[in-house]
């Protein structure tokens, strides 16, 4: 996952990608899988799954079971059904 800094760099090269797009997709968004591949360690190979891999995609951690809540806004973890305080 990447933190609002890492994301906003990922967003960037994303875009500049998608202007400079030609017929091989791997050609044109190498900036942004290098840049996530350098950060993470993980060779993605599919520019739109780094644009789901923000930090502020998910909620808190679920005060019950530890595990995150899918959303920032989720009443319910879905992975042991605690409610969330309101």
């Amino acid at each position: 996952m990447l933190d609002e800094k890492e994301f906003v760099i990922a967003s960037n090269l994303y875009s500049k990608g998608i202007r400079t797009l030609n017929k091989d997709r791997q050609l044109g968004f190498k900036d942004l899988l290098d840049y996530y591949n350098n950060l993470t360690g993980f060779g993605e190979t599919e520019p739109n799954a780094i644009m789901h891999h923000s930090l502020q995609q998910i909620g808190p951690d679920c005060e019950n079971c530890g595990k995150p809540y899918r959303t920032p806004k989720a009443k319910m973890c879905v992975a042991c059904g605690n409610k969330r305080p309101e």
